[in-house]
């Protein structure tokens, strides 16, 4: 038996394109923009010619800090008056459909859109902007950042490189209070769409589509405004045997009413010759907080524990700029591609419709 460890030194590091110079204009200037996308893209290497958000003044702001060179009254005033070879969009999920149709209808069309997740509320919508993209020539590709996260894309290496065997369970166990933004009253999802997203699209990286979905929801006591999807459970069925499972509480008991706190996200994954352990970073945020990833195989029986700097929030949000960098350098699909991405929505719905209903949904996409 050896205790060599068997993830590469780099497993957790996305691929870097090797043309970087596209010229990216960003379409938004919150938070997001402002302290990951940018952030991650200058340490990356990878040139933003150009912001517009809804407020210039914000746009101005965000511009000067991070060293912006032009700002923009609008998304078509960005791709007239730069070489924009992606637009970045980063709008709140109501308005993303109308922005990426206006892009598409620009003359100057860009290259390639980074859209972020959802990519839309409804399947519906999301396929109508998958087929008008592939008719414009844009190569479409999606934000879904927790790919990126270094212990989800470790797991993932092993899981590839068959280090674990077959998988047999899946978990994600989420104990975190989102700062939910003023956008999200009035969706008609809140934690489907915009919290277990991420973690419905990372069982899917680990585990691919699940064929049946099982899911329980009910308002978070905390959040004032209306909803249903506030706590979510659920569980994914393959007709391998695999099951996958996530606990999204977003409640965590009365940690901001005075009680103690007990905040985390921890995940488990669980295969026919390997057992890998993890916790997820973000909730530590503005903290640097790495991701970890601890796992063990019967091959020698020892605990691997990896360790390394980056942190999902900001570092993760170069990766599927970088993916979509590579596809349009050599012509092939990006690796979270619109199209790809319509099982996340489709699985995002089959929680709710599963909830709603209480029984088994098949996630058609």
């Amino acid at each position: 038996m050896s205790n060599t460890p068997l993830l590469a030194p780099d497993a957790h590091l996305p691929r870097m394109p090797e043309r970087k110079d596209w010229g990216i204009g960003v379409v938004g200037a919150g938070f997001i923009v402002r302290d990951c996308h940018l952030v991650a893209y200058a340490d990356a290497g990878f040139p933003v010619v150009g912001i517009t958000s809804r407020t210039r003044s914000t746009a101005e702001e965000v511009a000067r800090s991070r060293g912006v060179p032009r700002v923009f009254d609008s998304v078509e005033d960005l791709l007239d008056g730069a070489e924009v070879g992606i637009v970045d969009l980063a709008v709140p999920p109501q308005d993303q459909p109308e922005m990426i149709r206006r892009v598409v209808a620009h003359p100057k069309k860009p290259r390639g859109i980074l859209a972020q997740k959802p990519l839309a509320m409804t399947i519906e919508e999301a396929r109508e902007l998958v087929s008008l993209c592939e008719s414009a020539g844009i190569v479409l590709q999606v934000n879904q950042n927790m790919r990126y996260d270094h212990s989800v894309r470790a797991l993932k290496a092993l899981i590839d490189g068959g280090a674990l065997g077959d998988p047999v369970l899946a978990t994600i166990d989420m104990r975190a209070i989102p700062h939910w933004m003023p956008w999200a009253e009035g969706l008609r999802s809140l934690s489907t769409f915009i919290m277990s997203i991420h973690h419905l699209d990372t069982m899917r990286y680990w585990l691919g589509h699940p064929s049946r979905v099982l899911a329980s929801t009910r308002p978070d006591p905390r959040t004032k405004f209306p909803h249903t999807d506030g706590i979510n459970l659920y569980i994914l069925e393959y007709d391998n045997g695999a099951r996958g499972c996530g606990w999204d509480d977003v409640w965590t008991g009365p940690a901001r009413e005075g009680g103690g706190a007990e905040i985390g996200i921890r995940w488990r994954f669980e295969g026919t010759r390997g057992t890998a352990i993890g916790t997820i970073g973000w909730p530590g945020w503005p903290d640097r907080m790495p991701s970890t990833i601890d796992y063990s195989t019967v091959d020698d029986g020892q605990w691997h524990r990896p360790r390394w700097p980056e942190a999902w929030f900001p570092d993760a949000f170069a990766g599927p700029m970088a993916g979509l960098m590579i596809a349009l350098e050599t012509g092939t699909e990006p690796d979270i591609s619109g199209r790809e991405n319509l099982g996340t929505v489709a699985l995002c719905e089959a929680v709710l419709t599963a909830a709603a209903e209480h029984r088994a949904i098949a996630p058609a996409v």
